[in-house]
């Protein structure tokens, strides 16, 4: 039995059908935990067993995880909260619960940096990296997928794009680091809990076919959208100025500030993309796919 967390998410929604495909042959059973089965597709709702509520919540997860062999975890955004009681605090239930019912293996979405002299000042990556300490704690065999900044962050600047031709970021122009699709996440984390012969914590550097700069992306957004786009450098305290003034936690908005810091300064860039580490999708791909549909259509 696998359980699936935020089946209707980013990576949820590329991971479920991968598994629906897949699981059969390997003799896997499917369970979902989710807050509306309604947003589950019929045909899919059909094919897994569901137990509704949030994965936060001590009962929900206990039922879940009885009789499991593996679990996909996955914290969902919670701006609310500091980056601490996000991560850590919303999971502590399922970590009691993943040693109540001697679960063997976690799979988890987490991020580079792990290492690093930024990894302890670094907002929520650190926060991200302490929750797989909290796992791995657990006693479980456990692969944290370490993952740089997704492509489908740039969805949220869609309008801008279509209206301005213009993206945002606080990062340098120039700054070179790895960018990867959430399909490509999925794909990873579909592989480790069909195939469950790895043991002991371990991460799964998880890098995109190549390092992007700001710059680079603007390129590539041009020739893809077929019209000019061009980056402008966003100032840190001015993002921090803006999320605050949305009502968002403080704290947190910090640990997205000291991220983005730690980011500009190399935090991703401390691996070495090989065979192994590189996902297939890239930028051009992705944009052809899924930014320039977005984009133009209106």
């Amino acid at each position: 039995m696998i359980v699936i967390t935020a089946p209707t998410g980013n990576i949820g929604r590329h991971l479920l059908p991968l598994l629906l495909e897949s699981a059969p042959g390997h003799g896997e059973e499917l369970r979902v935990i989710v807050r509306d089965p309604a947003r589950l597709p019929d045909a899919v709702r059909e094919r897994v067993e569901v137990v509704t509520g949030s994965h936060g919540d001590a009962d929900v997860v206990d039922r879940a995880f009885e009789g499991a062999d593996a679990v996909f975890w996955l914290v969902p955004p919670d701006s609310s909260r500091t980056p601490e009681e996000a991560y850590s605090g919303f999971s502590r239930p399922a970590a009691k619960a993943l040693a109540t019912h001697g679960v063997g293996h976690v799979v988890g979405v987490s991020a580079l940096g792990r290492g690093t002299a930024l990894a302890g000042r670094a907002g929520l990556v650190t926060a991200s990296l302490a929750l797989d300490d909290l796992i791995a704690g657990t006693g479980v065999a456990y692969r944290a997928l370490a993952n740089p900044s997704f492509f489908e962050n740039l969805l949220e600047e869609a309008d801008s794009l279509r209206d301005k031709g213009v993206f945002t970021d606080v990062v340098a122009a120039d700054r070179r680091a790895p960018l990867v699709a959430v399909a490509d996440i999925a794909a990873v984390a579909a592989g480790l809990l069909l195939d469950r012969s790895w043991t002991g914590s371990d991460s799964v550097p998880v890098l995109g076919p190549e390092d992007l700069s700001p710059d680079d992306l603007a390129r590539i957004m041009t020739e893809q959208l077929g019209r000019p786009v061009r980056y402008e450098r966003q100032p840190l305290d001015e993002l921090y100025s803006t999320l605050v003034g949305y009502g968002l936690d403080e704290a947190f908005v910090q640990g997205i500030a000291d991220m983005k810091r730690a980011k500009d300064e190399g935090l991703d860039a401390g691996v070495v993309r090989t065979q192994e580490t590189a996902t297939p999708t890239t930028f051009e791909q992705w944009c052809a796919r899924t930014l320039t549909p977005a984009v133009l259509a209106r």
